[in-house]
């Protein structure tokens, strides 16, 4: 089939909820995401990609996250428990190649309190599903090739690595960024579904609780 463009709908799983990115989140987008750790993984193009302040962060967010005929861009946020609602990050389904049946999930960012919880595998598992249903077969996921961590965190998906696209795309410092591409298709999609929701089923019922910050 050919794939079509999903609607901006919330979403909602067990440990998270996506909801259509508003500039009304960017304050708390802010909180989350306005700290040197997270653009120290290349996202924003990396640390010196950083905005000072709340102004220039809503600078940088309302033009990294345009919805637009080939972009869907998510705020995530915590469901459940005492923390409900709370903004943990964001996400976009985006490069919406629809005659090529093909996506990339990206642009991603999470509050370092909810690194090595649910709420990444559930976000790619809510993704991913989005994406397949709607008649893509293929899903990029990429990853800046000097971030260890977040390509080793897509090899846990069940992502397949593709290659090194070599001076990819430029920093925010102005040096050039290999990128890691990993992608999943379709007739991998059961067994990653399966992968993604087993690793969710090991949390148990407990939502995700976020660490008081002194």
């Amino acid at each position: 089939m050919t794939a079509i463009r999903p609607a901006a709908d919330e979403i909602v799983g067990r440990f998270i909820r996506l909801t259509p990115f508003a500039d009304t989140d960017i304050p708390a987008l802010y909180r989350a995401l306005g700290r040197p750790e997270v653009f120290a993984g290349g996202y924003g193009g990396g640390p010196a990609g950083l905005p000072a302040d709340l102004a220039a962060f809503e600078v940088f967010a309302r033009g990294y996250y345009v919805p637009g005929p080939d972009a869907l861009p998510w705020t995530v946020r915590v469901h459940g428990g005492p923390d409900d609602g709370t903004v943990v990050g964001a996400s976009t389904l985006g490069d919406l190649d629809l005659a090529n049946e093909s996506a990339h999930i990206g642009w991603t960012a999470y509050d370092p309190r909810v690194w090595g919880t649910a709420v990444n595998p559930e976000a790619k598992l809510l993704l991913l599903g989005l994406a397949f249903d709607h008649g893509f077969g293929r899903v990029k996921i990429q990853a800046d090739a000097l971030n260890a961590r977040s390509r080793a965190a897509i090899l846990k998906l069940g992502a397949r690595f593709e290659g090194i696209a070599r001076r990819h795309m430029r920093r925010a410092d102005g040096s050039w960024r290999d990128s890691a591409i990993y992608s999943v298709i379709v007739d991998e999609w059961p067994d990653v579904r399966a992968g993604l929701e087993a690793r969710l089923a090991a949390w148990g019922d407990r939502p995700v609780e976020l660490p008081v910050v002194e």
